[in-house]
């Protein structure tokens, strides 16, 4: 049994490396990791937070659906939240899925639907009045990106619906077909380019353009397989949903299945696997979901999956090659992962040339040695590791694998010191200047909720750093209009300037952004655990970052004994810390400014006479916070669809006195709900949390409101 120190550094690395993964597969549309072993990491996660129920957090991977919105596109709320599924591999466990409902709903009869797992991007459309209004990706669960236009050029989606109800959320898989994605590597090799990896990250990378003409010529297509919101129409069950989609046109699976007890969901799910390789598109499952809309009303929901769905996925694909040799590559927070290079195989229709190795444990753990004969496998269809070794095939002069002796102990990127953190198996470059981490790390620093800098996106950020214009992201406010207009966004053979135009622009934005609130700034800088919500509370703690560097709130927070609460302690206790900022995020934080890269960051910052400043420094609030005043110190959870965007609302609390989180807890005074508000309003109701409309927040809002006895429910 791990000690609590043991289970903090545990708690943490998985965090980190389970958002990392998500960050390269849902906005990067790459696979760096299986599904199997995905899930194992979030697995092991979610039993630590269950046995240290005092280091869980809100904003941990355990709690929340895939990646951010993408910067680009407009963020769209989704009128009901989009869901993750919970998945399993083994037949054991779909048996105990289908039993659990039973027990759940005793005595009745509970068909079920049996459908391929497209392994596509999660896509919702909305028919309003017939039409076509939106188009969405998943996003985080709770708001994706507007991706209409790209979806648009999708030929089997209409743009209008015939005899249509007043609202119809309809949701689906977008996908490249194998035909598709086959001709568009054969043209990609016709010019010489590289070759896609696989047709899912092609269908991501293809939403994910700007220009709807390109993604016209990739060729998508999608399958639709449910309902989300629903207005003016009766619906029973998900095949009477299906029947109606497919009578729209819109295209669903042609494969369908019903059962009613787990032998016959068990002989569906192993039908589905002898067919599936005849589909026109990528599977890597089989999806199980309860037909009957009232039963899953019943059934409900965790804060993460539905309790009437689960994912089959079945076994990967394996094949044996050689290990010609092992690479290092630097990741976005500093992290070294091995990737294996492989004598190139086809697998699962793709050819293979690479794997990934997790990390140097890993490779000690299975024994894997450069020039070793080993077994690949295909987790999901799609992402190539390497799970063992064939030893009897190994060479007499095959080496054990050193990670730090192979890359003579500094970072491959910027030859700059390695380290592996205490109860870390990551080894990681910590250098703030590293080459390799800017690119990442400038997108974040001036992305819209950080600082805000317009021009600063995806291409310029790479050309700035490709050009050796910026090391680290403060080196942009020492740019002028002379680089910045003469840019090249393009090559040497077909060049695009930048301009003076878009240089003054992104000049101006610099400006503002030196004035920008000491929040933003936290959150800009990127350290681990700390969010919006986090930075926002350590604002309001702390005047400006010389303080924030030797803080001792943070430092008696992360001395807190196992089972003490905030609470409880005297020094503690009066500031009435948020959730957000807990004893990882204090540490994490304390951490970054005592080293070598956060003190040449604040010196930086000195050079530049930039000196950010809180906007809601309040480190004690008044006694009246914990009596009877209706704002201050209250935390306030947002959900549904409201008349502004939600971040109005949240910065009108605070403004107040307030705190704004994105779960609902025990610590929760009030929930604020629109329209189609979700498992929020349940999981309020079920823990006694005040529910407001948007009318009684501007109440409670308005000077000296007093705060609302009962709750105000529509």
């Amino acid at each position: 049994m791990a000690t609590p120190l043991e289970a903090q550094a545990r708690i943490r690395q998985l965090r980190s490396q389970i958002e990392e993964y998500n960050r390269l597969y849902y906005e990067e549309a790459q696979s760096a990791i299986s599904d199997q072993e995905f899930d194992a990491l979030l697995r092991e996660l979610a039993d630590l937070e269950k046995e240290f129920p005092d280091l869980a957090s809100d904003t941990s991977p355990t709690r929340k659906v895939g990646g951010k919105a993408l910067e680009g596109f407009r963020q769209f709320e989704h009128l009901a939240p989009m869901l993750s599924l919970d998945n399993t591999y083994s037949e054991t466990e779909a048996i105990e899925f289908y039993q659990r409902m039973q027990r759940l709903l005793p005595g009745e009869n509970i068909p079920v639907v049996i459908e391929p797992k497209v392994d596509g991007v999660a896509i919702t459309l909305i028919y309003r009045h017939g039409k076509l209004e939106v188009a969405a990706t998943r996003g985080d669960g709770r708001v994706g990106d507007d991706v209409t236009r790209n979806i648009a050029t999708i030929p089997s989606i209409p743009m209008e619906l015939e005899s249509a109800p007043e609202l119809i959320e309809i949701r689906g898989e977008v996908y490249l077909p194998h035909e598709a994605f086959r001709q568009l590597n054969f043209s990609q090799e016709k010019l010489g380019k590289p070759l896609y990896a696989n047709p899912r990250n092609t269908a991501a990378g293809s939403l994910k353009q700007l220009d709807p003409e390109l993604v016209r010529q990739r060729g998508l297509a999608v399958l639709l397989y449910g309902t989300g919101a629903v207005n003016g129409m009766e619906l029973e069950s998900h095949s009477d949903a299906l029947e109606r989609i497919a009578a729209w046109g819109l295209p669903v699976s042609n494969w369908k299945r019903t059962a009613d007890s787990p032998e016959t969901m068990l002989a569906a799910i192993r039908e589905l696997d002898s067919v599936r390789k005849t589909f026109p598109y990528d599977t890597d499952g089989a999806v199980i979901k309860v037909d009957n809309f009232e039963q899953r009303v019943r059934l409900g929901f965790t804060s993460k999956a539905p309790r009437w769905a689960m994912a089959f996925k079945y076994a990967a694909e394996r094949a044996e090659t050689r290990l010609l040799d092992i690479q290092i590559q630097v990741g976005r927070t500093g992290v070294l992962t091995p990737v294996a290079h492989l004598e190139p195989i086809v697998v699962s229709g793709s050819r293979v040339a690479r794997a990934t190795l997790h990390n140097e444990e890993e490779i000690q753990r299975k024994d894997i040695r450069i020039g070793d004969t080993v077994i690949i496998e295909k987790a999901g269809e799609v992402i190539p590791a390497v799970v063992e070794v064939v030893l009897a095939k190994r060479p007499a002069d095959a080496q054990p694998y050193d990670l730090a002796a192979s890359i003579g102990h500094r970072c491959p990127s910027c030859g700059g010191p390695i380290a592996r953190e205490e109860g870390f198996v990551a080894w990681r470059c910590f250098s703030f200047d590293c080459p390799a981490q800017t690119s990442t790390k400038l997108k974040h620093f001036a992305a819209r909720k950080m600082l805000d800098i317009e021009g600063v996106g995806d291409i310029v950020a790479d050309k700035l750093v490709e050009r050796g214009l910026v090391r680290n992201p403060l080196d942009l406010f020492k740019l002028d209009l002379d680089t910045l207009g003469t840019l090249n966004l393009g090559t040497a053979d077909e060049p695009r300037v930048f301009g003076p135009k878009n240089g003054a622009k992104l000049l101006a934005a610099l400006d503002r952004a030196r004035t920008m609130p000491l929040s933003r700034w936290i959150f800009a800088i990127g350290i681990p655990e700390v969010g919006e919500s986090a930075a926002r509370e350590l604002a309001r703690l702390h005047r400006n970052f010389a303080e924030l560097a030797t803080s001792p709130i943070l430092m008696e927070l992360r001395s807190l004994p196992k089972g003490k609460r905030k609470e409880d302690n005297p020094i503690l206790a009066p500031h009435q810390i948020a959730q957000e900022v807990g004893q990882v995020a204090a540490g994490e934080i304390l951490d970054f400014f005592a080293s070598e890269s956060g003190q040449a960051m604040l010196q930086h910052l000195g050079e530049l006479k930039i000196n950010p400043q809180s906007d809601n420094y309040h480190p004690l609030p008044p006694a009246i916070a914990a009596a009877d005043h209706p704002i201050i110190g209250k935390t306030f959870v947002l959900t549904g669809a409201l008349s502004q965007p939600r971040e109005v609302f949240e910065e009108m609390i605070r403004t107040a006195g307030g705190k704004s989180s994105g779960s609902v807890s025990k610590k929760t005074n009030y929930l604020v709900a629109g329209e189609d508000a979700g498992s929020k309003l349940t999981k309020a109701g079920e823990l006694g949390v005040t529910v407001l409309d948007e009318a009684g927040l501007l109440a409670l809002l308005a000077k000296d409101a007093p705060a609302p006895e009962q709750p105000s429910l529509f």
